[in-house]
Formats: structure tokens, sequence, C-alpha cells
């Protein structure tokens, strides 16, 4: 019998309600920062539920956490399947943790199974996925592909000037008993299962979506600098107000990236104005640009004219515009699509190939070894929410998919 007959969806669904309860919200959502308390608390009870299983744990100088079950030919390149546990500050149960516990309970179901697979399988978490702490996000798989360079990963810092070192010394604190790992070690073969975080299967009545590649996307900080003063006693033409001046940049750039067809997405997520007192002329603005396309060469073009037009747009105030990371469109190699589809297939689960416009730690993965992704239902499309959902059948759907996928890639 194959592994994904040893799935069990009660069991699922029990270990995604107690990571739920790890930084839950009142309203019914998490909050589970990356590298903070909440984030440690999760990944010490991953850990411990691998310790009933004999999966052997570890975490690399980046903070990316691993399970391995050891295969036969302990020298081969592991087969890697996860996601991360890190939320948004108002997040929801699924995003993230379920590709985590997808692969927990696929790597459960093989050892069910009967079968010794030829090579390792390692389940991993990868550190900081979300950049809702920690900007850029996806900070674990890029520094883990050599895209990202750790010492100046290792140095960004959060609103509250922690930096990416001391809060993953923390973290490391409360799991001292796990070993550390080599970074970047070699693998054969990634998967990561996800929700979709669109309406799409949903709508069209499917379970399955086999996951053809990731639009690219572009991210930026801008700083505007002007000038406090007094609200009631400075003249108009005396102020250099940086709240203006954003403002005028954020619309123009707005109007900039506005497409008929509805493709470009164009995100201000942040916006920080100092000193933020009702009497005080701003003296200076900070916000985040998030820019996404299918099309690299038209989110190349898109990207590059964001600051000349911050920069026309300052007036009497400076700004500075810093590009955060960059990633272009990619597709998925069809030898690992035709694995999700074919396992699909067999389960008689609907499906068909779809577009992923969220970004995932795949994107990094996917430079370094063949990788594929598994989406299951949104309901409504929601996410990044704490309504976020999907019913606990899809979700044991998408876990049979990836444990038969696993098998194949391992065995």
């Amino acid at each position: 019998m194959s592994a994904s007959t040893y799935v069990d969806e009660k069991r699922l669904a029990q270990r995604l309600a107690a990571m739920a309860r790890i930084g839950a919200t009142e309203n019914g959502g998490v909050n589970r920062q990356a590298l903070s308390a909440e984030d440690a608390a999760a990944q010490r009870q991953l850990v411990q539920w691998g310790e009933t299983l004999g999966l052997k744990p570890s975490i690399d100088a980046i903070g990316n956490l691993f399970l391995r079950l050891e295969g036969a030919d302990t020298g081969a390149p592991p087969v890697l399947s996860g996601s991360h546990l890190d939320s948004q500050p108002t997040g929801g149960k699924f995003d993230g943790v379920f590709g985590v516990l997808a692969a927990f309970e696929a790597v459960e179901a093989i050892l069910a199974s009967g079968v010794k697979p030829r090579v390792s399988i390692d389940i991993v978490a990868w550190m900081n996925e979300e950049g809702s702490r920690f900007a850029p996000g996806m900070m674990g798989s890029a520094v883990f592909a050599g895209n990202r360079a750790l010492d100046a990963t290792l140095a960004v810092v959060d609103k509250h000037n922690v930096s990416v070192k001391q809060a993953l010394a923390e973290v490391r604190e409360s799991l001292r008993d796990v070993p550390e790992r080599a970074l970047g070690e070699r693998v054969s073969a990634y998967v990561e299962a996800h929700i979709e975080q669109g309406p799409h299967l949903e709508n069209e009545g499917l379970t399955i979506g086999v996951v053809s590649g990731i639009q690219g996307k572009r991210t930026f900080t801008v700083r505007v600098d002007g000038e406090a003063a007094h609200a009631g006693t400075s003249t108009r033409a005396e102020r250099r107000d940086a709240l203006l001046a954003a403002i005028a940049m954020v619309q123009a750039l707005a109007d900039a990236m506005r497409d008929d067809e509805d493709i470009v997405k164009f995100t201000v997520g942040r916006f920080d104005v100092k000193p933020s007192a009702p009497s005080v002329v701003p003296s200076s603005v900070d916000f985040s640009i998030d820019l996404r396309h299918p099309d690299s060469d038209v989110l190349l073009a898109l990207g590059d004219r964001i600051a000349p037009i911050c920069e026309a747009h300052a007036g009497v105030c400076t700004v500075r515009v810093t590009e955060l990371s960059s990633a272009m469109s990619l597709d998925f190699p069809e030898p690992m699509r035709a694995l999700v589809r074919n396992a699909a297939l067999r389960l008689d689960l609907r499906h068909r190939d779809i577009l992923s416009t969220a970004g995932h730690d795949a994107r990094y993965l996917h430079y370094v070894c063949p990788s594929a992704m598994i989406f299951v239902p949104s309901h409504l499309g929601r996410t990044h929410c704490e309504t976020e959902y999907t019913s606990s059948s899809d979700l044991a759907a998408g876990a049979r998919v990836l444990a038969d996928v696993l098998s194949e890639l391992a065995v």
C-alpha cells in the first residue's frame, strides 16, 4: 500500500490546532512572528513531536530547523519538504505551518507503510518566510540557497532595533539541545505543500493545484527626510513636510503601476511617520513597496521606475530608495510537476496547473535542486488574515499527494 494510505486526516488536524494555540489571537488567528518567543515555542513543539517518531533534529546558522528521517544511504543528499512556522501579526492558522505539518504527516505515513527510504527525508521549517518582523521575507531559505549573505542577514534589525542575530540567539537558547548542522547542505529535491492563498481552486471545485511557477517580486524601502516644525507657527513656505512628500510619491507610484488588466501588484504595506505627534510637522517617513508581476521584463521595467518617481516628487525633502530583494518569475521543472500531477491522478483528486502569485521558500530552493509545490484550496481566497480557512479533508488530500511524491523521490 502506498504511503498516502496511512495519512491520518484527524491527526493532521489535531497538530494544526495545537500549533494554532501557540501565538493565538483573540479573533481566531495567529501572531507568531519570526524568532519570537511564540516561534521558538512552535519549534520546540515540532522537535518534541519528532522525537516520538525517532526523527533527528538539527538547526543551521540562520535558524532553519530540520527533522530527519534517516535513509539507508546516509551519504546521499536528502529530499527536503516543509515550509515555515512564522506568521503575519494577524495571520491565519494554515499559511506556512500546513506545509511543515503536511511534511511531518507524510513522513509518519511513510514510516507506517513499512517502507525504508533509500535517501533521508528532511522536514524543514524555514526561518522568517513572512518578513513581518525582519525584512525581507524568505531569509532562511535565501541564505540556505546562497542568495543572501549570512552576516548581512544576521545584522538586519526589527522596528525595536533588535537584530536577527540577537533574536536567533534567544531561540537557540530555547533549543540548546538541538545540534547545529552545516549551512546549505546538498539537497536532491524539494517539495512544498501550501494553501493556495487565492480563490481559484475553490471556485473551480478542485482539490489540488500543481504549481507551475512563482511570479516575480521586488521589494523596496523608501526613506523621506524633511524637518520637524511647530504645526501652529511654521509657514507653508518654511515647511519641509516629509509626510506630504511621501503621500505625493505613493500616489504617483500607484498611478504609474496601474494597468487595465490588473496584473501588476503594487502594495505599500508599511508607513511609519516620525515624530508622529499631532502638533509637529513630520520630519521623516519610512514606507515599504512590494511589487509583483509574472513577466520578469515588466517587473524589471516597473521596478526601475520607482526611484526616479520618488525623486521627482520629493519637493524640498530628500529621499532614499533601497531595494531589499529582487526575484524574477520562475517555472518549476516539468518532471517535478509531473510527480505531483500523477500522484493526484492516482488518488483520483481533481487538479490543475496553477501559477503562484504569492512568494514561497520554494523560490530559492528552485535554484539549488529540482523543486515543486502542491496547493490546496483557500476558502474565499482569504489569507494573511485571521479568517483564513481550509477544510481538514483538503489539507489531508494535500498531505496524501505529498506523501506519495516524497516516497517516489526517496525510495
